[in-house]
């Protein structure tokens, strides 16, 4: 489905995609007889969370503190290109476009799993170690908390689902408006955001003295349902699900919404601008991380054998065919 770029959005964007020709190619999907607008295979790696979130390895005794390693490792110049023009084009204005490009939800209409089937098509090619279709991660943080919390099925479709707005990157969102880290615009850029000392150089709103001080636009604890995160996949998501009268308990939608928010949830910055509800919530963000970044390994899950339930649990909380 092909959408015009205004002329902000096109700031700095030419140097997001790298593929060529040969990298892309157009596809009508068919998935269970509903039919879906012309997605694009895309190679323009990395995406960050897959790459540090972590780098899967042979090692199957990986220690913790290795993940998310920004400092070294085979992708970090692909990876810091990917931020740079993040925190470069993650403008209030931007946020604000983004909201009203996306949360109508009219690019397509299809069922959560096929949602989840079609992050299949992502590819980075860049990425020497995750050679598995992103579907599996999401089977794997789904089990991993279906094993540590077995009455909490909703808590497992979220970990099912939690990166299923990653489908923008199929109808032309750049990598860099879709995935990695999230943090607020409109007040300062804390120091626990990934690369912040040389990415916000070129961000104007990083000059405007409306938006670079510690609260900016916003009043002391106004609550993060207040505040303008960059944009993202959690956002998006979220506002999908609200947008469908989803069931989804308060404790998963924060999960949704937040979990890309590394400066709060495992940094404790911006707690200025919380109120009592968002610190009540942190501690289910923080235990739903656990599962989200450590278990992804190379010990696949069955799908086909894993579906019917939580497919199940797709016809309990968000039933049917989805707007999008």
């Amino acid at each position: 489905m092909s959408k015009s770029t205004s002329g902000k959005q096109a700031i700095h964007e030419q140097g997001s995609r790298q593929s060529t020709p040969e990298d892309q190619q157009t596809t009508t999907q068919q998935l269970h007889g509903l039919h879906l607008p012309a997605m694009r295979v895309i190679s323009i790696g990395p995406d960050p969370s897959l790459a540090y979130r972590p780098n899967l390895e042979k090692n199957e005794n990986k220690d913790k503190e290795d993940y998310r390693n920004f400092e070294n490792g085979s992708l970090i110049d692909r990876v810091f290109r990917t931020y740079k023009l993040m925190h470069t084009n993650q403008t209030v204005d931007f946020v604000k476009q983004k909201h009203s490009q996306w949360t109508s939800c009219n690019h397509a209409q299809v069922g959560m799993m096929d949602a989840i089937m079609s992050l299949d098509q992502l590819v980075d090619e860049s990425d020497p170690d995750v050679d598995f279709p992103n579907s599996f991660h999401a089977f794997q943080t789904a089990e991993g908390i279906r094993q540590a919390h077995p009455d909490k099925e909703w808590f497992h479709l979220v970990g099912l689902i939690h990166d299923v707005g990653k489908t923008m990157a199929l109808w032309d969102e750049p990598q860099w408006a879709v995935v990695g880290d999230t943090f607020p615009v409109g007040c300062k850029h804390q120091n626990s955001i990934v690369f912040r000392d040389n990415t916000f150089l070129e961000n104007p709103d990083d000059k405007n003295p409306c938006y670079n001080t510690q609260y900016g636009i916003y009043e002391p604890n106004c609550g993060l349902d207040k505040v303008l995160m960059s944009w993202g996949h959690d956002e998006y998501l979220y506002r999908v699900l609200k947008f469908n009268n989803c069931l989804i308990p308060e404790e998963g939608m924060y999960m949704i919404r937040f979990h890309s928010f590394y400066p709060w949830h495992s940094h404790r910055d911006y707690m200025h601008l919380c109120n009592d509800k968002d610190l009540s919530m942190m501690p289910w963000v923080q235990d739903f991380n656990k599962f989200d970044l450590y278990t992804k390994t190379s010990d696949l899950p069955d799908v086909d054998k894993l579906k019917p339930y939580y497919q199940s649990l797709i016809d309990k909380y968000c039933p049917g065919t989805l707007k999008w």
